[in-house]
């Protein structure tokens, strides 16, 4: 089984993760102002929030990771009606609390489609070659 790189438990993404780097509870302050620069609702601003926060989160994960990480998200964008709105909402008892919530951004699913393209781009090596590997084995 696939565990977390540095700790001892198995990993097992959710989309929830791919939200992570602008997830700013108790860090409004430092991270919020830094995100809150940017429109996420422009396509520019809205590539670098994916390239810089969101993608850089994931350097330390292996290829293998990388590729699951993926499949949740393919999973979700080839569900016509998933919700991808209800990503963005806030949960204080999680601690999770979105830089921008569910009311701010236009269009949820087109910034999830914007995080397959550009991790698609990104570790196109790394998906190419778990894509080699059978992912039971991990």
């Amino acid at each position: 089984m696939l565990m977390w790189v540095n700790y001892d438990l198995p990993f097992v993404p959710v989309l929830s993760y791919w939200l992570g780097g602008i997830s700013i509870y108790d860090l409004e302050e430092t991270l919020g102002e830094q995100l809150w620069m940017f429109n996420p609702n422009e396509k520019d601003d809205r590539e670098k929030i994916i390239k810089e926060f969101i993608l850089r989160r994931f350097d330390d994960l292996t290829y293998r990771h990388r590729f699951l990480l993926l499949e949740v998200l393919k999973l979700a964008l080839s569900s016509p009606g998933f919700d991808f709105s209800k990503e963005f909402e806030s949960d204080y008892d999680d601690p999770r609390s979105m830089a921008w919530d569910e009311t701010e951004i236009d269009d949820p699913r087109q910034f999830f489609e914007d995080i397959y393209k550009l991790a698609s781009e990104e570790w196109k090596e790394d998906l190419d070659k778990a894509s080699l590997e059978d992912p039971s084995t991990w």
